[in-house]
């Protein structure tokens, strides 16, 4: 991911999130060297080619954090949230991390089973953690081995 592809990022983050990272918070993420990786698709038939996802982690002592994985909304169901995942993960284990955390809405069921399809557990949570419409709502912590 660099700077470039921010308006093609921020797209598919508007169209997925209520309350989106803004642009400032995805150019201080390359500022400070998180890892960040697109994904993009070529044109099939009838359908254009273009950026289908993102994702973004840090890796520090031993361990690495998935920040933001997503794609966009006409290209969920078709296994590159996967792709993407197993591609942060593996960047990660470049990284020296022993271990791979990330935050997820309970109420996100397409992550959640992905998630625990690719082996990652519950260790905790943060109450109140992502803003919600009406309110607040709590993220479950993950965690999986990359050792």
């Amino acid at each position: 991911m660099v700077g470039a592809d921010l308006p093609a990022v921020l797209a598919i983050e508007e169209a997925t999130y209520h309350e989106p990272w803004t642009e400032g918070i995805f150019r201080d993420c390359l500022r400070m060297g998180y890892t960040g990786r697109v994904l993009e698709v070529a044109a099939g038939p009838g359908e254009g080619a273009g950026l289908a996802g993102y994702g973004l982690i840090s890796a520090a002592a031993g361990e690495c954090h998935i920040l933001n994985l997503c794609t966009a909304p006409e290209q969920r169901g078709r296994g590159l949230g996967r792709l993407l995942l197993r591609a942060l993960l593996a960047e990660g284990r470049l990284a020296g991390a022993e271990q791979a955390f990330l935050e997820v809405r309970p109420s996100n069921s397409a992550a959640v089973a992905l998630y625990r399809a690719e082996g990652f557990e519950t260790v905790g949570v943060r109450e109140g953690y992502y803003p919600a419409v009406g309110g607040r709502e709590d993220a479950w912590v993950l965690r999986r081995a990359l050792i």
